[in-house]
């Protein structure tokens, strides 16, 4: 069978988007920040109180791609070793043979990752940038896709560790879940009363629309999507600009940057386009940058956000004509 074609894999992906739709009301962002991760190879990051519909999202996504994936819920008490797995004595052969982890996995679920402390939140720190664990001294590779949709509760909610500045970092995009609008909790609403339930998508109607093919052809693609030298420039500058901002003490670092020209391509190819445009790199400018950069505490209290901080600098960093 020949792989799909990248318009195809492209038609596939949007129907992925209006799959989910059937068992999550008004999350089109989240949705599509999503579906852009994927498409990077990237790690996404959801906030937003509990009760939104965040864990719901990521299970209806890989219900839509036939990706495997299995849930963590964070605790406290959460050990490494309950996220990678571990060596387990086996008396039949007198040998330790290593029982897998729930991180191998296509789709990871950490539910709640800041409710962990940072050493098991550190547990996935490797998985997640060399997309293998290595456990007494033996590497071991993760399948492939692997991504890691780690949802967590504002930092201002009690019993949380604020994620480290290094950990955070390898999170492509950060995704917020906000509250839904009057018309949509009506909707969610309707949709309970009518029977629906969130642990049997099959019943809601939600169908594998794409695979593994349509995925790795949409990547292909989406790695062939071209970058002026002045689309590359505008990166640059707006990443540049976050560093000198007298509002923060930490700016996006060049990981950063390449994950703006990463995330904007996706987001030109799926619009369309085999080339990026300003408006593209604007688009993905705020789930891109908001988590990497770090407030100083007197712009806090004024009420400084990093959304606002990336509003500034996109609205007098010059555009590449």
């Amino acid at each position: 069978m020949s792989a799909p074609s990248a318009a195809n894999a492209r038609a596939a992906l949007e129907a992925v988007r209006g799959e989910i739709a059937k068992a999550v009301v008004g999350q089109d962002a989240a949705v599509t920040g999503l579906v852009v991760a994927l498409l990077c190879r990237g790690h996404v990051l959801l906030e937003g109180v509990p009760g939104v519909a965040k864990t719901l999202l990521v299970r209806t996504l890989a219900a839509t791609l036939e990706l495997d994936t299995k849930r963590v819920q964070f605790t406290p008490d959460l050990m490494p070793s309950d996220v990678t797995g571990s060596l387990v004595y086996d008396a039949r052969t007198a040998e330790f043979s290593f029982q897998p982890g729930p991180v191998f996995t296509n789709l990871l679920l950490a539910d709640e990752i800041n409710r962990t402390p940072p050493k098991t939140q550190a547990s996935l720190l490797e998985a997640m940038e060399e997309r293998q664990v290595s456990v007494d001294g033996v590497p071991r590779t993760l399948p492939e896709p692997f991504v890691v949709a780690a949802t967590q509760n504002p930092v201002e909610y009690e019993g949380t560790y604020p994620l480290p500045e290094a950990q955070l970092d390898r999170f492509l995009l950060k995704l917020t879940v906000p509250l839904p609008s009057r018309e949509d909790e009506v909707s969610v609403l309707t949709r309970h009363a009518d029977g629906f339930s969130p642990q049997d998508l099959h019943a809601a109607g939600v169908r594998p629309v794409a695979g593994r093919d349509e995925l790795r052809a949409a990547r292909d693609a989406v790695a062939q999507t071209s970058v002026s030298p002045e689309i590359a420039g505008y990166i640059v500058d707006i990443c540049r600009a976050t560093r000198d901002s007298p509002s923060l003490s930490l700016g996006a670092s060049p990981r950063g940057a390449t994950a703006l020209l990463s995330t904007a391509r996706a987001w030109a190819w799926l619009t369309g386009r085999d080339y990026v445009i300003p408006d593209d790199v604007k688009a993905l400018a705020l789930p891109t940058l908001r988590h990497r950069l770090q407030l100083r505490p007197e712009a806090e209290m004024e009420g400084v956000t990093s959304d606002s901080v990336i509003h500034s600098i996109l609205a007098h960093v010059p555009v590449p004509r």
